[in-house]
């Protein structure tokens, strides 16, 4: 068995956040491509807001979304809503601890 060359840190163990899916769009994809949330909008057919509140991380990546990034940028769904389930998970987790200890 092949040890590990890296150190896992659980989900909840961490201290800060996963990043948040709209990071990655912004960081990842529409930077390296000098692409505009406009630009974006417009070859997905949504709204200049969707993306904008994406990136802004004011909204999620829904199933819906994470099929239509997927085939643009020839990634998979999965590697989406990953992104959202674990920044999801974080979050609520530590909501709900923030309630156990008031």
């Amino acid at each position: 068995m092949k040890k590990k060359t890296y150190n896992f840190v659980p989900l909840f163990e961490r201290e800060i956040p996963p990043v948040h899916p709209g990071e990655i769009l912004l960081e990842e994809f529409l930077r390296p491509l000098n692409m505009t949330q406009s630009e974006l909008a417009k070859k997905l057919n949504v709204s200049f807001r969707t993306i904008n509140d994406l990136i802004n991380e004011k909204r999620g990546i829904s199933p819906e979304m994470a099929i239509k990034l997927a085939n643009f940028f020839g990634t998979t769904p999965q590697f989406w809503m990953n992104f959202q389930r674990d920044y999801d998970l974080w979050k609520a987790h530590n909501k709900m601890g923030e309630k156990k200890a008031g």
